[in-house]
């Protein structure tokens, strides 16, 4: 006599409900989480505005020590950026709104931003190095506050 034995069926896999609390769990982090992230890059973009500005003050400060209170000549752009030059590591740095390393040149007082175009702008009277835009932060109204 033969014995029967049973066939015993293993499953492997997941089943569908299995999955779809998956996804929700996933889904539910997501919406947590990135806020977050969004909310660190705009701290840090923020922070690295805040050092650059720091720089390029000190570098209009350092030429005015040099050279009797006078602030840099600022006839064009270049001419501004040749003065800080030698105050500066490396090339002029590049304002992370708008990406570029343009200089408008103002010489209203107080200093007021030409747009929301981007790069940098320094008043000629007053030696104001700021932000050229109007653009939110996450310390406030505008980048040019710093």
């Amino acid at each position: 006599m033969r014995k029967h034995q049973g066939h015993v069926r293993k499953h492997t896999g997941f089943t569908l409900v299995e999955l779809v609390v998956v996804v929700m769990i996933l889904g539910i982090l997501a919406a947590v989480a990135a806020p977050k992230l969004m909310s660190t890059s705009g701290t840090a973009t923020d922070n690295g505005v805040k050092q650059t500005l720091s720089v390029v003050r000190d570098a209009i400060e350092r030429y005015a020590a040099e050279h009797g209170g006078d602030l840099p000549p600022a006839g064009t752009e270049t001419a501004f950026k040749d003065n800080l030059k030698p105050y500066l590591r490396g090339n002029f740095p590049v304002c992370p709104i708008g990406k570029t390393a343009a200089v408008a040149l103002s010489a209203t007082d107080p200093l007021v931003v030409t747009g929301t175009t981007g790069g940098w702008i320094y008043s000629t009277e007053t030696g104001e190095f700021a932000v050229n835009s109007t653009a939110a932060s996450n310390e406030g109204p505008g980048y040019h506050t710093f």
